[in-house]
């Protein structure tokens, strides 16, 4: 798949692709259209270190 060099600048959601012009309208889009998917992966993530982390102090 080639992009066009229009586009390269431009914020794009993971999920669908879409270009946004800044940050807010792309946390915005995602807060709303992919709000499910944030959710369900929210309850789901545990942070913590797996095996192998190294932790920099």
């Amino acid at each position: 798949m080639v992009l066009p060099l229009v586009d390269e600048d431009k914020l794009k959601c993971y999920l669908c692709h879409i270009g946004f012009e800044n940050i807010e309208k792309l946390r915005e889009h995602q807060n709303t259209t992919h709000k499910e998917f944030f959710e369900s992966h929210e309850k789901n993530s545990k942070r913590e270190p797996v095996p192998g982390d190294v932790t920099v102090f």
